[in-house]
């Protein structure tokens, strides 16, 4: 991820390649510092020495300069998630594993394989995980479902889709590693949206 760089540089530098790499290294100790939600494009501007133009000629949005810092360049799973959950709720469960699976299955899984295990085995960014998950993946989620247990029911949700990824991608079982997400989707989708807008226990209602 390269060496930290002291929040203490002075002078404006140009969109290269150099930039680009002082903006990581200043996103990842902000990010660190002051969490992602605190964190903006403009005050990781203000880390690197360089204009807010020039964060955002390479990171448009905050979102996509988190999963550059963690490793991920090609891959959006914040503006996935957010176009899956604008559609009808009652399907929400089964449109979620077929886009978030279909989304890393582009390389085979390569980029979850190569990117998670670093990821966790950095403390700092592994700490970073869970606020862009929770920010980014999870809240439109939430905003969608508009109850007030949401947060718990999408929790539920994350983690059968982080299961789904793990033996799918990094501890491939089959034959689930080898179903195309659809049809993944549609063995799956029903257990998501339980969680999502079924009961979670007996007697207990949706949104109670």
């Amino acid at each position: 991820m390269g060496e930290p760089v002291s929040a203490s540089r002075r002078g404006r530098r140009p969109a290269g390649q150099d930039a680009r790499a002082d903006i990581l290294a200043a996103a990842r100790e902000e990010f660190v510092e002051r969490g992602y939600e605190a964190s903006s494009l403009r005050s990781v501007a203000r880390r690197a020495g360089v204009d807010p133009g020039t964060v955002r000629h390479w990171f448009p949005d905050k979102a996509r300069l988190l999963t550059a810092t963690l490793g991920v360049i090609e891959i959006e799973p914040a503006v996935v998630v957010q176009k899956v959950a604008e559609g009808p709720v009652e399907t929400l469960g089964e449109r979620l594993v077929e886009a978030v699976l279909g989304l890393w299955d582009y390389d085979g899984g390569a980029t979850v394989r190569v990117v998670m295990p670093a990821v966790i085995g950095d403390a700092e960014l592994r700490a970073l995980l869970p606020q862009f998950i929770g920010a980014a993946i999870l809240a439109p989620v939430v905003r969608a479902l508009g109850v007030p247990d949401a947060p718990l029911r999408t929790a539920l949700m994350a983690s059968q889709l982080a299961g789904l990824m793990m033996t799918r991608f990094l501890i491939p079982v089959e034959p689930l590693a080898s179903l195309p997400p659809a049809e993944v989707a549609a063995l799956a989708g029903p257990t998501l949206q339980r969680y999502l807008t079924g009961d979670l226990a007996p007697g207990r209602a949706a949104g109670a």
